[in-house]
C-alpha cells in the first residue's frame, strides 16, 4: 500500500511540473538593452530628432508581407514525440504549425496605437496533432509591444506579450494546450526582433574647412504611443575627429 502511495504522489508531482512546463508563461528572450521611456520634457533637446511612425506603415509594410511573401509561420512545441509509423495522408495534412493569417472576422492582423500602448491585433489558423489526430484550429489574439534600446547595437528592439487568445470550434482542453502553444511559439520564434536599426541614422559629416570629421552616434531613445502614431526620440551624442 505504501508503495502504491508513493507511485501515486509521484505521478501527481511529475504531471504538476509537465503542466507548469507545458502551460507555464513563454519563455521567450529577454529584451536587448534598456526599455524605452517617456520622453524627458524638462531636458535639453537641442540634439535631438523625433521620428513618427504612423499606423498605415505597418498596414503596407504587413500587406507586402502577406502578399509578395506568403503568411509568416512558426513551428509549435510538441508535447510528445511523433509516433513512428503513421499514415501518409496525416503526415502530409498535420505539420504543427501555425500561421499568421491577414484577417478572420472582425480581426485584422496589425499593429495599432492607441490608449499609450502598442497593440497587435492577430488572426491565425494552423493545425496540430495529438494523439495520432490532427486539430485543425483558427482563432484570434491580441499582444501588447514593448519597446527597448540597445546602444551597443545601436538598434531598437520589440517583443510581442500575447495577452488575450480565442480559438474557433476547439474542444476545451485541447484548446488549453493549442492556446498555450500559440503563445510559446510566439514569444520563443519571434521575440526580440528588430524595429528601428539607428545605426543606419549615425552621421558623419566631413567638414574640409575646419580640417575634420563630425560624428554623432545615437545614445538615447525615448517613445511616446499617440493616438495612431508612435514617436520615437532619438538624442545624439556629437564628436569630432581631426585628420
Amino acid at each position: 500500500m505504501k508503495k502504491i502511495l508513493l507511485t501515486l504522489f509521484g505521478g501527481l508531482i511529475l504531471g504538476a511540473l509537465a503542466t507548469a512546463y507545458f502551460l507555464g508563461a513563454p519563455r521567450g528572450r529577454a529584451l536587448p538593452g534598456v526599455p524605452l521611456k517617456p520622453p524627458d520634457r524638462n531636458a535639453d533637446t537641442s540634439g535631438t530628432v523625433a521620428v513618427t511612425i504612423e499606423e498605415k506603415f505597418f498596414d503596407s509594410l504587413l500587406g507586402t508581407i502577406f502578399n509578395k511573401l506568403g503568411p509568416p509561420q512558426l513551428k509549435l512545441s510538441q508535447l510528445e514525440p511523433h509516433s513512428a509509423i503513421q499514415p501518409a495522408s496525416f503526415q502530409a495534412s498535420c505539420n504543427d504549425t501555425v500561421v499568421l493569417n491577414p484577417e478572420s472576422g472582425n480581426t485584422k492582423t496589425g499593429v495599432r496605437f492607441t490608449g499609450g500602448k502598442i497593440v497587435a491585433p492577430l488572426a491565425f489558423s494552423g493545425n496540430y496533432s495529438v494523439l495520432t489526430r490532427c486539430v485543425q484550429f483558427k482563432g484570434t489574439g491580441k499582444a501588447t509591444v514593448d519597446l527597448s534600446y540597445d546602444v551597443s547595437k545601436q538598434t531598437v528592439f520589440g517583443a510581442l506579450d500575447v495577452q488575450d487568445v480565442a480559438l474557433d470550434d476547439v474542444p476545451p482542453v485541447i484548446s488549453t494546450l493549442v492556446t498555450a502553444f500559440v503563445r510559446r511559439a510566439i514569444a520563443e520564434q519571434l521575440n526580440p526582433f528588430e524595429v528601428l536599426p539607428v545605426s543606419q541614422l549615425t552621421l558623419s559629416l566631413p567638414v574640409q574647412a575646419s580640417g575634420g570629421t563630425v560624428k554623432a552616434n545615437v545614445k538615447d531613445v525615448r517613445s511616446e504611443v499617440q493616438e495612431g502614431a508612435l514617436k520615437l526620440y532619438l538624442t545624439y551624442d556629437f564628436t569630432a575627429e581631426r585628420k
